[in-house]
């Protein structure tokens, strides 16, 4: 008998794991990774117990999902259910290529609470494919029998039944197993930040044919929206600045001063927004100062007094144009 194991490298997965190999079950395990999430180190953990891991890099598939999703948006700009469905599908095909009977996860009842509820783990199964073929074997006692329960593949009464936010019933199940390094509780999905979630709403207001060197702009520097069509990206570090020229497209802006922060400049423009967008950049150089300013078409010069009143521009809700 063979299982599959969804492995993040938390906690909660790794507990699942180890219940099953408990019960002398083959496992192979599958990581899933995106833009805007990265597991935690599962490599350590397929090592630790001698299993087969594959990991599998959402991209073109994962945008496309978030662009219009389904089951729609949770608190911020997280598309919970869908991203779910999308990696139980995933998930399915590897499950039958390699020949496991059925797919085990470390989701708990409730802990989180747009995609960890009955009915929508229900949906989720169902959806993808997998309807009775998904294992939770931290909440399994809590739940409906699934098809490894019924015909015996496992015993449903060395499974267990947790449920909520709390992690001290899986703390405690981790030393009874002997397992001390394991990763504390990181932020997740990038989606799920406020802060993060605001930049990624403004992108698809006013880029909706974005892709992912816009997602990994969105993940550093200062970020302003000029105008609906044009926007600046200021870096707040020397390690900012030398991504910000890696993500430079051909038809993006760079602004470098003599002494301060690099800005990147995506969109249409004119010479209010050049002159403008320096102006910004001064004010994170103390003053005037005089900037380089090349794109495939441009390459000048210009000095700049700095400008007081950016706030308005940053993009946050009291932005105009988001």
């Amino acid at each position: 008998m063979k299982a599959l194991a969804l492995l993040s490298g938390g906690l909660d997965s790794t507990l699942a794991i180890k219940l099953i190999l408990n019960q002398n079950i083959e496992v192979s395990c599958i990581n899933f990774t995106s833009p805007f999430f990265q597991g935690s180190y599962p490599e350590r953990i397929a090592d630790r117990f001698g299993i087969s891991l594959k990991i599998v890099k959402l991209e073109d598939d994962y945008l496309k999902m978030l662009k219009n999703p389904k089951y729609g948006y949770g608190r911020n700009i997280n598309p919970c259910i869908d991203c779910k469905i999308l990696i139980f599908k995933q998930a399915k095909s590897y499950m039958e290529e390699i020949g496991a009977k059925f797919i085990i996860t470390g989701e708990v009842l409730g802990e989180r609470l747009m995609s960890q509820k009955k009915d929508v783990m229900r949906l989720i199964e169902k959806e993808s494919g997998l309807s009775g073929l998904v294992l939770r074997p931290l909440s399994a006692k809590l739940l409906a029998k699934t098809k490894p329960e019924i015909e015996g593949w496992v015993n449903r009464e060395k499974l267990l039944a947790i449920s909520g936010r709390s992690r001290k019933p899986q703390i405690k199940l981790a030393s009874e197993f002997g397992i001390k390094d394991y990763p504390t509780p990181a932020g997740g999905c990038l989606l799920t930040d406020p802060g993060f979630a605001f930049r990624m709403k403004d992108l698809m207001k006013h880029s909706p044919n974005f892709g992912l060197n816009d997602i990994e702009l969105l993940k550093i520097g200062r970020h302003f929206r000029l105008s609906p069509y044009f926007k600046l990206v200021v870096g707040r570090n020397e390690m900012e600045n030398i991504r910000l020229k890696g993500l430079a497209l051909d038809s993006d802006i760079i602004f470098e001063p003599e002494n301060g922060p690099l800005g990147l400049g995506r969109g249409e423009f004119d010479e209010e927004w050049l002159v403008f967008s320096s102006k910004i950049i001064a004010k994170y150089c103390d003053g005037k100062t005089t900037l380089s300013i090349q794109s495939k078409e441009i390459k000048r010069q210009i000095t700049a007094d700095k400008e007081e009143n950016i706030k308005k521009w940053m993009i946050i809700p009291k932005n105009p144009f988001v």
